[in-house]
């Protein structure tokens, strides 16, 4: 199976791309400025000159667009308009190089985000009877933002008529991995230096999923034809931030976490440069797509996922 990734130079799609090659798949990554080596073909890209790369797409059985500028900043007028416009832009662009394409690709994955559902601390979101962000009483106003951005991707693929192309939106959970500098690292790090208590009053939920089951839930998606428009990849079982934090303080073996207020969080973003919506806000997600399709996960509670992904951490390391 060839796979042609844009937009995967950074971790998610760095972890699609491990997995394929292990398999023995043909990818192709796709990046605006690669630089590290990777045992797979990885090739530069500019989503505003399709003609350039137009043809890399021509052949391929899998297009999985995950390009997109982080979210993972503050949200100046500049910064939100980068967000945008990269994931519009590049949506726009594959889509034109799949229209164009003499053998185009019988299926695209495209990159959502389960952030695109309301803060609750009630009722669940499926696919069927989330209810999409932007006018929640209790949240502040400019969490409206990641949902405009995660709105407007979606919209973008949704205006592109292809005929013999399946279209998936993946709206993904927050994906846990070991690997270096991934949110799993950053967590296990504030639990290592006795910093990982509650954010917050801790009870907002955390939709999370396993990498193994994340790749796994793509595979998934390639295999079922008869599945299409938005599917919600995570665990079935999101959990509040005081919990989730306890389970990963168990499994690394440490009773100590000191708690962060809110101020406190405000007072860190500014300095690490982002924005507190993505600790604060209740994301509580369930993939009812993916469990209704017969989707069964190995990882379904998170303090079994959070066991070995610290044992797995911990492995890693000691190969260093």
């Amino acid at each position: 199976m060839k796979i042609a990734i844009p937009g995967g130079t950074g971790q998610v799609g760095t972890l699609l791309a491990r997995a394929f090659h292990h398999d023995g798949q043909e990818v192709i990554v796709l990046g605006r400025r690669p630089s590290q080596p990777a045992p797979w073909r990885v090739e530069q890209w500019d989503p505003g000159d399709v003609a350039e790369w137009a043809n890399k797409l021509d052949g391929v059985d899998v297009v999985i667009n995950l390009a997109g500028r982080s979210v993972n900043c503050r949200y100046t007028a500049e910064n939100q308009q980068e967000i945008l416009q990269s994931r519009v832009e590049s949506v726009r662009a594959v889509g034109q190089a799949i229209s164009n394409a003499k053998q185009p690709p019988r299926l695209w994955l495209q990159a959502s985000t389960a952030t695109i559902y309301a803060h609750t601390y009630g009722a669940p979101n499926d696919e069927v009877s989330g209810v999409i962000g932007g006018a929640e009483p209790d949240a502040p106003g400019g969490w409206r933002f990641s949902i405009e951005v995660a709105t407007a991707w979606e919209k973008a693929l949704d205006e592109i008529p292809l005929l013999g192309t399946r279209k998936v939106k993946m709206r993904s959970a927050v994906i846990m991995s070991p690997d270096r500098g991934g949110i799993f690292d950053t967590l296990l790090a504030l639990v290592r230096r006795g910093l990982g208590g509650a954010s917050g009053d801790g009870r907002q939920y955390i939709s999370w999923i396993h990498e193994v089951d994340f790749i796994r839930a793509v595979y998934f998606l390639i295999e079922h034809n008869d599945v299409d428009g938005v599917v919600n990849l995570a665990s079935p079982n999101p959990v509040p931030n005081r919990e989730f934090m306890a389970s990963l303080r168990q499994a690394w073996g440490t009773k100590i976490g000191l708690p962060a207020a809110e101020w406190m969080l405000g007072i860190g973003a500014v300095f690490l440069r982002t924005e507190t919506e993505l600790i604060l806000k209740s994301r509580r997600v369930i993939p009812g797509r993916l469990l209704r399709e017969g989707f069964s996960f190995t990882y379904p509670e998170w303090a079994n996922a959070a066991h070995e992904l610290c044992e797995r951490w911990k492995a890693n390391r000691a190969l260093r």
